[in-house]
Parts: C-alpha cells; structure tokens; sequence
C-alpha cells in the first residue's frame, strides 16, 4: 500500500493529505490519502537536485548505466505490485499494463547501452596545430554535457512507460541529470511504488540521494513552482495543450528562460488515397477502426482525422468501421475529468453542426457512455470547405473520435493538408498507383508532422535509434527534438569546449586514448 508521501533528498516526507486517487472503472476512492507539495517542498526537491548534480554528472559513465539497470530491476521486482495499482488506478488492462513495465524497463537498458557506446555525446577533437601559418591552432576538444536539474510531469495516459521512470526521466538521468518528478494526481500510488524502486536503486548504486525526488500533487501550484524554480535547468512536459502552454510561459518568462519540452496534442490525419481505397478499402476501414479505439482513443498518436475524396470507395471504408465500431462498448477513461471533457468536446461538435455524426445516438453505448467515466466512440463527417472555414473542427478530441473529411478532388486535399496545424504523425494509404499523389503531399506533410507512415497506423511507439516522437507545435514546443528513441537524450544535454585543457582536466570521452566514437580534425571516426 502506497503511504501518501512525497520523495525528497532520500526521505519520505509526510504532508497534509488533500486528494486522492479514483478508480475509474467502479468510481470507488483509493486510499491512502496523498498531500499537495507546497512551495518549500519543491524548493527542497529542486535543492537536493542541485546538490546532487556535480557528483551524478561526474560519475563514470558505466556507473551511471549501471543505475539505470538497477532502475529497471528493481521495477520488475516490484511489477506484480506496481501493475495492480496501476489497474486500479487507471483501469488500463493488466496486458496493457504489462507491456508498459516491459517498454519502460526496457527503454532504461536501452539508453544504458547507448550511453556506454558514447554514441551520443558527439565528442570532437581538434588537436594543437603549433606550426600552422599565418597562426597557430588551439588544441580544442568538445562534447556534450548535462545541463542540471530536470523537471518531469507525469502523463495521464501512460502511469508508467511516460511517468515516474518513464521516458522523460530515463533520458535525463542518462544524460547525467537529477530529475524531480511531479507525480500525475490519477495514478499518485503508481507513481510512489515506482518511486520505491528508484530509490532501492539509489541505494544499491550508491548514487547521491538528490539525484531523484517525486512531489505529488492535484492542484496546479506545485506544478508551476517546480517549473519556476530557478534550480530548475529544463522541464519534460507530455499532456493537455491548455496546462502544457501555461507552464510553458512560466518557463520562458523567467529571468532565466529553461528549454521546456512538451509534448501538447496532435489530430495525427490519415490520408486514405484513391486506389488504396479501390483496393482495400474494408481492410483499410477495420484497421482504423481498430486503432481509433484501442486504448480507449487514449493514445497521443490516435488517428482522429481521416481525409479522402467523397465517393463510394470511401463510404465502403467508412462501412466497415462502423462495423467494428459497433462492437465496441463504453469503456472507463482515465479519469473523470477527462471522460468529461471527452462527452462536452462531442456534444459540442453535435451542436455546431459542422461536421454530422454518423450512427445513432440514442443507443445503449450513448447511454452507458453517460455513466460515469465511461465513453463511447463518435465519428464525424464534414467537408473540405467546412474543415478549412472552421479552426474547431481541427481541435484534438481526446479520446475514441474522430473525423472523416470528405474532398471533392485532389486540390481540396492538398489544401487540408497545407491547412493543418503540427502533428506529431501523419499517415498515407497509398497503393503503387497513388506515388504521384503522395510525391506531392510529402513536402508538405514532412512540415507537419515528426513521423511519417505508410500503410499502418501510428498507436504504436517504436523505442529505437531511428525514432522522431515529437513535431511542430502544438504537436510539442521544440519541433528539433524527440522524447522516445535514443536522440530523446539530447534534450538534456549541451555542447561545451575546451580549450588547451590539460588531459586531467578533461570530461570522459575526450582524452587521447580514453574516448569513444569520436570526430578527430574534422574526419576520423575513432573509438576505444
């Protein structure tokens, strides 16, 4: 059973309980109580961070690896544990829960590797040229390092691959930075059972007890005094674009404006193109459908526009979701507030009368749907016309939505697309027949979106090299950076150089014959 306390500087700290978890499936309270982190408690969070920064990012790397192995241990220790809470807590199915553990654990042995490799800390040398005319050169070395204390907030969507240890802190801890997590108020047991086995790793790898720190909290004061913090270097940010912008303002408005990385919403279109549609158009339908409700529409990569040219291939497509879709059921969101704002956001939509629903909506799902925080999947259609007429319509509904913009001809589509704010994926269906569309749609799409997919669909996340989770706002506000795969690291990192620095003096991975994959004057590639 979770305590209610925040971690700070290696202790647990008691406070004045406030709020407390729900369980979304039954709507039953969760005890214990959890307390709201006041501005002294981030204040002694954001400390111990700092305290604990020297030592952390001056640690071999293989120590600071090692770390995030035991992380990952200690996590699997406690699974079984962690999972049911956070069953309890979100009403995300054990399976799926399951596999979040598996993808954080294995996200922290990923970045491990990646950091022993040295791969990505960029490390250049650019030896002394003494006898070099008209003026001799300077031995000047450079590489990447970390740049303090971390901010991470919790996601509500994922208590555990994109929270506590989720990608966010595994990639600033990798860099060499201490983390000061703000737990997510839905999940705040599953935040401090992970906590625990951060700290047994803290514990068993003899790291400064600064180095991670979890403050809970369900109002919005802790959040913003934690991103204010002047100790504060940088903040990771995944949720809702109306609090993910308002802590973005606090960070740039400082007297020392800090890198916020938030990742804020995306509508995440399909582009369904005429023979893919001819083709397969039933195939194609079911798998959307599929992929619109898998976790309750819960993802940030869910597919939440369609866009296609009107005509019988597209009502074909759009017939076979409906058949998948009547075969889903209301299902629990994540949390009330959410499963309300998912019902105002389609009876407004239904309202405006801009786009029409399809199905009925006085059936057994509308009703079930009402109950507490269950909900059912809504499509929407409309047109080119109204979609480029109406900003509204190009609002993400998070959750099991979605709308189906119909296109008279190609140069309406080529206008949605132009029209279209930054996603983080954008998706084509496309057979061989269709290149010349999708060679014109590219130039435009790579300027919308951060990952670009064929013939799939983006509720899947790969953690991997390769991999760009992030795109132009308000997809997330850094358009350059990812927050999964292994560039996610260089988030937290910067670029500083040496000049004529004696090899004592120098970080690891910049002495003559201690340095990893390494750009020696200008072109060899080098390694231990």
């Amino acid at each position: 059973m979770p305590s209610g306390q925040h971690l700070v500087d290696g202790t647990w700290i008691v406070g004045t309980a406030t709020f407390q978890a729900s369980n979304p499936e039954t709507g039953k309270t969760l005890a214990p109580a959890f307390a709201e982190a006041d501005a002294a408690i981030v204040d002694r969070a954001a400390a111990a961070a700092e305290a604990a920064f020297a030592d952390y990012a001056t640690r071999p790397i293989a120590a600071r690896a090692a770390f995030l192995r035991s992380i990952a241990s200690e996590m699997e220790v406690a699974g079984a544990e962690i999972i049911a809470r956070a069953r309890a807590e979100s009403a995300l199915p054990e399976a799926r829960l399951t596999g979040e553990l598996g993808r954080t654990t294995g996200q922290l042995r990923f970045f491990a590797d990646w950091i022993e490799a040295g791969h990505c800390f960029d490390a250049r040398i650019d030896k002394a040229l003494p006898e070099r005319k008209p003026a001799p050169r300077p031995d000047i070395r450079s590489i990447l390092r970390p740049i303090g204390p971390v901010a991470v907030f919790g996601a509500s969507n994922f208590p555990l691959a994109f929270s506590t240890t989720g990608g966010d802190t595994a990639s600033a801890l990798a860099a060499g930075c201490p983390v000061v997590v703000k737990g997510h108020p839905s999940h705040p047991g599953t935040a401090e059972l992970v906590a625990r086995a951060v700290l047994a790793a803290i514990r068993a790898c003899d790291m400064p007890d600064g180095v991670f720190s979890l403050v809970q909290g369900a109002g919005h004061a802790s959040g913003a005094a934690l991103v204010a913090h002047p100790l504060i270097q940088a903040v990771g940010f995944t949720g809702s674009l109306r609090g993910g912008r308002a802590l973005f303002d606090i960070a740039v408005s400082r007297e020392q404006p800090i890198p916020f990385y938030g990742e804020l919403g995306s509508i995440n279109p399909v582009f369904a193109l005429p023979a893919a549609l001819a083709g397969r158009a039933a195939e194609h339908g079911a798998a959307w459908a599929q992929s619109l409700t898998l976790g309750v529409g819960q993802f940030c990569t869910n597919p939440g526009v369609v866009v296609a040219l009107d005509g019988a291939d597209l009502d074909a497509f759009l017939a076979a979701a409906d058949e998948v879709l009547a075969n889903v059921s209301a299902q629990p969101m994540l949390n009330a507030g959410i499963a309300g704002a998912y019902r105002r956001a389609v009876e407004t939509r239904d309202q405006e009368g801009d786009a029409r629903r399809r199905g009925e909506r006085g059936d057994e799902a509308d009703r079930s749907a009402g109950k507490g925080c269950h909900v059912a999947p809504a499509v929407f259609e409309t047109s080119a016309a109204a979609f480029l007429a109406r900003s509204g319509l190009h609002e993400e509904v998070f959750g099991p939505a979605a709308l189906v913009v119909r296109c008279r001809d190609e140069g309406e589509r080529a206008a949605v697309a132009a029209a279209l704010e930054g996603q983080l994926t954008a998706t084509l269906l496309m057979e061989d027949a269709d290149t010349a569309i999708a060679r014109a749609l590219l130039p435009v799409l790579e300027r919308k979106a951060g990952r670009l997919l064929v013939n799939g669909y983006s509720t899947g996340v790969e953690v991997c090299h390769s991999m760009m989770h992030g795109g132009p706002y308000p997809a997330s506000t850094d358009t350059r950076s990812t927050s999964v795969g292994s560039r996610a690291i260089l988030r937290f990192l910067r670029p500083v150089a040496y000049q004529n620095m004696p090899v004592a003096l120098l970080p690891e991975g910049l002495g003559d014959g201690d340095h990893g994959p390494c750009l020696v004057d200008g072109a060899a590639l080098s390694a231990r």
